[in-house]
């Protein structure tokens, strides 16, 4: 993994020289040539919701060694964040951290002092800060515009970045190796790079990793390779020597992450998936794209969720006809990652080769797309978190997402290899589904959702509806077993030899019938009985067909005998056998039979009074 990330980061042309990386800022100070003046403006896509700043892609970085390896406090040269700046304080800083900050402060300053000797714009800079007038004025109208204490600042000087001025870098060099002289200690052996195999002098700790505050990192950064603690050691190595990589590749590999992480990663149930290809795809052609869905623009992802399988299917077409040549050779790469105490964890890791990835893909849009509530088309297609938070009851009002999606654990992980790697979907997963889908069905959220006009209310149940049936199906398809498990249709399946799956179709008629005869009456024999037909219809599901021949008695003659056709259909697939007991994965099968028919009762019912009204 590391020497792709290395290799990554030559063919991507990123700078990999250790001093340097590239940064996000969200703030400018922008000082007037006479440095007499001082405004603050705001970087980046000031009208978003969650304004990242602008990048800059050559910027000064100094490690935790060399910030933390003085007597005095130290901070990082040009771009800092607005407490250390200007001093912008949270308020309830104890004493010692304010001292601490303030001497941040004082490092920075004298920084910039120092570079302008080489940067006429960085003394200018510097004389700013300097002046308690300017500062004060420039902390007043950081804090009208609500900028946070952690938030990057970087400085211009009449609209010009220094910053984006390489007339620093050789002065920048010099202070970092006046640094490195002053806490060099014997010269070290030379140990084999992890990364690329070569002799190297083994980098003592690495570069962090930004990017994953939200899932569970650190605000400053995480490190991917470090050995902090006595029990991660061995013979006599110390930090990062157990894991020798040399520092240019080290700072390569963390300019490839951070690059990933900003262009190809995705939040998935509290981690995030970050991927890459060997030769680089247009984004039409990224079939992972589809999967994880695409947030950035609503519209470009509802059309691409309604296009994705003719997209996906006409992308492998055009590969095994010897079309795409390029394609035949290409390879994907997939990171999943989260953070824990500082520490860049990695929970997944996939690689795999382009054609068989669009194949695989193409498998998981077929095995889970199911026809939606009207039975009019196939339902959009779940997005890959959507699919994982379907395992999980309603969030809370007050609970944390975080919180929220921890009891998910290794399904994740499961159901993306399902999706990506085309495995099995575990048995675990559909034992979990059958009982959250169940007490769910007896809710009159649901309940309203299925019988009444619940579709244009609730948008996100009617996702969590068809993300669930979608896992069914899949379940049973990956799973095989009989001749019809492997051929499972998005609509109604009247030949499944299981006779779970004609239970759930019967509860379903017999629900039908009720509202039918009866229309609305309150506690229906969904809500009082489906939990119990789901999982011991024979003690049940008898009953109620006794119970279905009085509403049939209500009915018309047309109607009477339509419904009882239905259920004497459903009976002949059942053969009076009615399973006393079903086992949480034969309740996915009642689940899956119950919702297919109940669409087929809808869409029948909208045909005919549609031709009712033709009449």
């Amino acid at each position: 993994m590391l020497n792709l990330l290395v290799e990554y980061a030559k063919s991507h042309y990123l700078v990999a020289e250790p001093g340097f990386t590239s940064k996000q800022v969200r703030w400018a100070i922008n000082v007037s040539r006479d440095g007499k003046a001082a405004t603050v403006i705001e970087l980046g896509n000031v009208s978003a919701k969650r304004n990242p700043g602008r990048r800059f892609n050559l910027c000064p970085d100094m490690s935790q060694p060399e910030l933390t390896g003085g007597k005095a406090e130290r901070c990082h040269f040009l771009i800092e964040t607005a407490q250390v700046v200007v001093l912008i304080l949270k308020g309830d800083e104890e004493k010692k951290e304010r001292k601490r900050i303030e001497g941040k402060h004082r490092y920075f300053v004298q920084l910039m002092r120092d570079a302008g000797q080489a940067v006429r714009e960085l003394g200018i800079a510097a004389g700013a800060l300097e002046s308690d007038v300017l500062l004060s004025q420039v902390r007043e109208e950081m804090q009208r515009q609500k900028v946070k204490p952690t938030d990057k600042v970087t400085f211009c000087v009449d609209g010009v970045f220094p910053v984006e001025d390489d007339a620093w870098h050789d002065w920048w060099r010099q202070h970092r190796m006046g640094l490195a002289l002053k806490s060099s200690s014997s010269k070290k052996m030379q140990m084999p790079c992890f990364a690329t195999g070569d002799l190297v002098d083994p980098s003592p700790t690495h570069p962090k990793i930004a990017g994953l505050a939200d899932v569970g990192g650190q605000p400053n950064k995480d490190a991917l390779i470090c050995f902090d603690k006595e029990s991660s050691r061995s013979y006599g190595l110390k930090q990062s020597e157990n894991c020798a990589v040399g520092k240019y590749s080290a700072a390569a590999y963390r300019e490839a992450l951070q690059d990933i992480l900003e262009k190809n990663s995705k939040k998935l149930a509290g981690t995030k998936v970050i991927y890459w290809f060997k030769e680089t795809l247009h984004e039409e052609d990224d079939p992972l794209r589809v999967v994880l869905g695409d947030d950035s623009i609503e519209e470009i992802s509802s059309v691409m969720e309604r296009n994705a399988i003719q997209r996906i299917g006409k992308l492998l077409a055009s590969i095994t006809t010897g079309e795409r040549p390029e394609l035949q050779h290409n390879f994907f790469y997939a990171i999943t990652l989260s953070g824990a105490s500082g520490r860049v964890m990695i929970r997944d890791w996939m690689e795999g080769r382009f054609d068989q990835l669009v194949e695989r893909v193409a498998a998981w849009f077929s095995a889970i797309q199911m026809t939606n509530l009207s039975g009019t088309n196939l339902a959009p297609l779940p997005k890959m978190e959507r699919v994982i938070t379907a395992l999980l009851p309603p969030r809370k009002r007050e609970q944390k997402y975080k919180d929220w999606v921890k009891p998910v654990g290794t399904a994740r992980l499961a159901l993306w290899h399902t999706a990506v790697r085309g495995d099995p979907m575990p048995r675990s997963i559909i034992d979990r589904l059958s009982v959250i889908h169940r007490n769910a069905m007896v809710s009159k959220d649901w309940i309203d959702l299925l019988w009444g006009n619940g579709e244009k209310q609730e948008p996100a149940l009617l996702s969590l509806l068809y993300a669930r049936m979608g896992i069914l199906k899949t379940y049973w398809t990956r799973k095989g077993g009989t001749q019809m498990d492997g051929q499972l249709q998005p609509y109604l399946n009247e030949g499944h030899p299981h006779p779970a799956y004609h239970c759930g179709r019967l509860m379903a008629v017999l629900a039908a019938l009720q509202k039918t005869a009866l229309g609305d009456v309150g506690a229906g024999v969904v809500q009082r009985y489906y939990a119990a037909a789901s999982a011991t219809p024979g003690l049940v599901l008898g009953r109620l067909v006794r119970t279905g021949q009085f509403h049939i008695g209500k009915l018309d003659g047309g109607l009477a005998y339509w419904y009882e056709d239905k259920l004497g259909s459903i009976w002949a697939r059942i053969k009076d056998a009615i399973p006393p007991t079903l086992s949480l994965e034969e309740q996915s099968l009642f689940a899956l039979g119950y919702y297919q028919q109940l669409v087929d009762l809808r869409l029948k019912k909208d045909t005919e009074n549609n031709q009712t009204e033709k009449e």
